[in-house]
């Protein structure tokens, strides 16, 4: 059996629960992250390495954004560079799965990756808005701002919500995952309005300067929807009895 197919044997039967997870990131990112993981198996890769050539291609994507004028061509390039760092952003937690490599700092570096380019995904649409959208409202430029602030909220307040849970449960002497509870078909479609795989996805119509402002900010509006929502619902959680 050679090296790739004995890590895609692995993974496959070891995936994460679907519980929480859109679509996207179910049936494409996470299939797409473990060839990716087999092949930095395969190439004897380490899990943090896969992180940094994971910010290498994302970097790249919001270089393209914040300095090239919108085009067709452009906008496939950023899409690429996106998809392939956010799909390389799965490998590294299954290659350290497979590899029983996970460590505490792999975990803060992959975190730090995701903070920044967050923000400088969002930086980079504020700079391509002030040089090639020729807006007369200023106002055009908060939206960039809010949606920073949104995505980053939804992204860390549930990261920091199942950190706490985890202290939680080790604190009553459950160190296990949590119990397993039905995946949802309609969460997994709402989810998607929220999913960074969607996100990135939009900038395939890039080059449409209606088209794509229309998504963008439908997008946003989405983000500060779930972010209510994401919000209520984990301080709830939080402050349930036992906790």
């Amino acid at each position: 059996m050679s090296q790739f197919g004995y890590a895609i044997r692995q993974l496959s039967a070891a995936q994460k629960s679907a519980k929480g997870v859109s679509l996207y990131s179910r049936y494409v990112n996470r299939p797409a992250g473990r060839v990716l993981a087999a092949g930095g198996y395969t190439l004897k890769l380490t899990p943090n390495q896969v992180t940094m050539i994971s910010a290498v291609f994302t970097f790249a994507g919001v270089v393209m954004i914040a300095t090239l004028r919108p085009s067709p061509a452009v906008a496939v390039g950023i899409f690429a560079a996106l998809v392939l760092g956010f799909a390389l952003d799965s490998a590294d937690g299954q290659l350290a799965r497979l590899t029983g490599t996970g460590s505490a700092a792999g975990e803060w570096l992959d975190h730090v990756v995701d903070c920044a380019k967050m923000l400088a995904l969002h930086m980079a649409v504020l700079l391509s808005f002030h040089r090639y959208f020729g807006f007369s409202d200023p106002r055009w430029y908060l939206v960039p701002v809010v949606f920073q602030f949104a995505a980053v909220m939804v992204f860390f307040g549930g990261i920091l919500t199942e950190q706490l849970k985890r202290a939680a449960r080790q604190k009553a002497g459950a160190d296990g995952p949590a119990p397993a509870a039905a995946v949802s078909p309609l969460r997994a479609v709402a989810l998607l309005f929220v999913d960074y795989g969607v996100f990135c996805a939009m900038f395939l119509l890039y080059g449409s300067r209606e088209v794509f402002l229309a998504l963008y900010c439908g997008l946003l509006v989405a983000h500060l929807l779930f972010m209510v929502a994401f919000l209520v619902k984990w301080y709830r959680e939080l402050s349930a009895p036992g906790r």
